[in-house]
């Protein structure tokens, strides 16, 4: 919102939230109608709503392509973050469209004449729009935009959409009702003096609200990407169309650069920031970055594509769930799997910075059920190539996250260890600090716990550690009673054997029948110590999310949750290997390595990280 919202700043379906798309329901259903009867429509009615679906999909386009060229950091301009609050702030991005569409539709039934079999291509009319375009729309818009930098229109209107320093594509149209109203009057001269002119053409007036959000898109995305030789041989260019570094300085010293998009105008008055050759010059030499910290994830569930941080900005900023709406993104869905199988490698998804490490997150193109699958050996290429490349561009610190680390895939990462024995950087698949989370999670008055699931790495230090709180681990199971005792044999892990679901508190992992859950009593505690949370299937209880904590407020460019945690919180994996680096530890933490818990939670809480306490 602007620092003191002025009248119209709402949009008028704001009340609607994400049903504000029903009501263009009533457009739909005439245009149904009109295709279905004999009466007659010009072609330019009919593609209205293709078209608005177009301009959606082509700004989501600039979205997923300007946060993951900002994520290399190769051509990057500004260097901050982004925040959830600009998310939060943004999130209404395509209300812009919305309006349009619904402007569009109003005007073809009040005015339907104009719209009369409109041509394809009118050479006239697309000449005499650049023209209009070039003159009084870029013109008034210069004038209008020093007006809204005025303190009474900018603290009422045009604060809102600077309050978002590091601009990305759909910055561009975040703005509140009335200023989008200023923008489109604008933008209607063109294509109202065409048609009233009968110059116009289907070309010119789609073509026209295209090139409106390309430039848009293209001036916010924050990386800077027009070739320094395009302008030495066009010396003119630089006149007629800005760039993403000339825009940017618009929002980091907010007096200059007013232009819409051709800069013609603040050459002719002065307005142009001093800086600008050389933002520009800056961004184009400016390298991928070079990262610290790995974070090597994977996929989940099908629709976690759409969560990823180069997904829907929404979706990542939210802990990860299903949505009924994305099965209506199923053939994009389908069609990514063979794609990414085939074609797909290891893609940066997320940066962030924290205390003078680079980190970054990397995602294999694989679902959770490839995984399963046991496909180990194109599996284990694909981390390999990870690792390899990770050790090539300076990382310090590799995390195994999700099932990267999987025993029966890798043996918690020792198999590349073995492979690759001169490897500089440290492989972290984070088990240490995950037993350390939930040991932590466990009440100081609890005297036993109930383990469900597998016995793995994280559980047996669980075991361990309890053991030592005199805290009682029991097993539902003799034979697998008989098993763990040969496993813990050395621990000393005090395990008993129990028949009842009476315990108040279950440690919960992967393999165990999660319909058992409606045996527990009232008011048990869940506490997961996988990588994947257990299924809610009680009211009357309490979960803990799987380990993790929360980021410290120095931690930057927090802006999408990692899969089901909530906002700023952090697996344990992905802690380990920060932590790891920001202590030094000059040893791989993988294979049957763990280090001592108490060491590495005091390491972590040291460095910032604070206990996720809130059960789910």
């Amino acid at each position: 919102m602007a620092s003191q919202p002025g009248i119209l700043t709402d949009w008028p379906w704001k009340p609607l939230g994400s049903f504000k798309h029903m009501t263009l329901a009533p457009w739909v259903v005439h245009t149904i109608y009109s295709l279905t009867t004999s009466y007659e429509r010009d072609l330019v009615y009919y593609l209205i709503l293709p078209m608005l679906m177009a301009r959606i999909v082509h700004s989501q386009i600039w979205i997923s392509v300007s946060r993951h060229r900002t994520a290399q950091g190769k051509n990057r301009i500004v260097d901050r973050g982004l925040e959830f609050s600009q998310v939060d702030r943004e999130t209404n991005w395509d209300d812009n469209i919305l309006l349009t569409g619904h402007i569009m539709y109003i005007v073809y039934i009040i005015l339907p004449e104009i719209f009369h079999h409109l041509p394809l291509w009118r050479t006239e009319g697309v000449i005499l729009m650049v023209l209009l375009h070039a003159g009084p729309v870029e013109f008034l818009y210069y004038w209008l935009h020093k007006a809204l930098h005025h303190h009474f229109l900018y603290s009422r209107y045009h604060s809102h959409h600077h309050s978002s320093i590091v601009t990305q594509p759909i910055t561009a149209v975040a703005h509140p009702f009335a200023e989008v109203l200023a923008y489109i009057t604008l933008f209607a001269i063109p294509l109202f003096v065409t048609l009233f002119t009968k110059t116009a053409s289907g070309a010119s007036v789609y073509g026209y609200l295209f090139y409106i959000d390309f430039m848009n898109n293209l001036g916010h995305c924050n990386f800077e990407f027009f070739p320094k030789k395009l302008f030495s041989l066009f010396p003119f260019l630089k006149y007629l169309t800005y760039t993403p570094s000339f825009h940017s300085l618009h929002h980091t010293r907010f007096r200059t650069n007013y232009c819409l998009f051709m800069p013609i105008y603040d050459y002719i008055y002065g307005t142009v920031d001093e800086s600008t050759d050389e933002t520009y010059e800056t961004s184009l030499k400016r390298p991928n970055d070079s990262p610290n910290v790995v974070h090597l994830t994977h996929l989940t569930t099908l629709d976690s594509i759409y969560h990823l941080p180069l997904g829907f900005a929404s979706l990542a900023s939210k802990p990860q769930t299903s949505k009924w709406y994305l099965h209506f993104m199923w053939p994009f869905t389908f069609g990514f799997i063979p794609l990414a199988w085939i074609f797909g490698r290891t893609f940066v998804s997320e940066r962030n910075t924290f205390k003078k490490l680079n980190l970054q997150s990397w995602v294999i193109p694989r679902f959770t059920k490839h995984y399963l699958k046991g496909k180990s050996t194109s599996l284990n290429k694909l981390i390999e190539e990870a690792i390899l490349e990770a050790e090539s561009s300076g990382a310090k610190v590799l995390s195994l996250g999700l099932l990267n680390q999987e025993e029966e895939l890798n043996e918690y990462g020792q198999l590349y260890i073995h492979k690759f024995p001169e490897l500089k950087m440290k492989v972290v698949d984070g088990s240490s600090l995950a037993a350390a989370i939930v040991v932590n999670s466990i009440p100081k008055s609890t005297s036993q716990v109930f383990l469900r699931g597998n016995f793995n790495k994280v559980s047996l230090a669980i075991s361990n550690a309890l053991s030592k709180r005199n805290v009682q681990v029991a097993i539902l199971y003799k034979d697998k009673l008989t098993k763990l005792h040969s496993r813990v044999l050395k621990s000393k892990v005090s395990l008993t054997l129990t028949t009842n679901y009476d315990a108040k508190i279950w440690l919960v992992g992967d393999g165990w029948d999660e319909d058992e859950q409606m045996k527990a009593s009232k008011g048990t505690l869940f506490i997961p110590y996988s990588q994947f949370p257990p299924k809610k299937m009680r009211k009357d209880c309490f979960y803990h999310c799987t380990p993790a904590m929360m980021a410290p407020l120095s931690f930057t460019n927090a802006h999408a949750c990692e899969n089901w945690l909530p906002r700023r919180a952090m697996s344990a994996w992905r802690i380990a290997g920060i932590v790891h680096a920001l202590e030094e530890w000059n040893v791989h933490e993988c294979g049957s390595t763990i280090f001592n818990i108490n060491q590495i939670w005091h390491a972590s809480i040291r460095h910032g990280f604070q206990p996720l306490d809130i059960p789910f």
